[in-house]
């Protein structure tokens, strides 16, 4: 991935506007209770995540269109293509939506920060 790119701020979960401060307290996916906690602001340029209150609420519905498309594709590939019946089709969807929650909630609210704030080059080079 290439740095600049919206596509290596959503896939690292790194500020949006200097591509080098990591915006997650933790990284590791796997500790559900620190998943949503953020730093405050970017350690490298100085970027505030949170732009106005209840600034993320508007990831919800980021995360409601990429849960729908993860639903259609999963019932796609195991009812079309292994002929599962519609309840092993549905059981499918909620396993794979529940094992990947962690992964959607973070994805959603990364795509949502890219979508107000874009790469700044000047704010990339390292302060002195």
């Amino acid at each position: 991935m290439k740095k600049g790119s919206r596509l290596n701020s959503i896939l690292t979960g790194s500020c949006p506007k200097c591509q080098n401060g990591n915006m997650y307290v933790d990284k590791n996916l796997l500790h559900l209770g620190s998943v949503l906690k953020m730093h405050e602001k970017c350690s490298h340029c100085g970027l505030r995540y949170q732009i106005e209150p209840s600034f993320f609420f508007g990831a919800m519905y980021v995360s409601y269109g990429l849960n729908v498309g993860v639903g259609i594709a999963v019932f796609a590939i195991s009812y079309l293509i292994f002929d599962s019946g519609i309840k092993t089709s549905f059981i499918a969807i909620t396993a794979v939506l529940v094992i990947l929650f962690p992964i959607l909630l973070r994805l959603s609210r990364n795509i949502y920060i890219n979508m107000f704030v874009c790469y700044d080059p000047k704010a990339a080079i390292k302060k002195e």
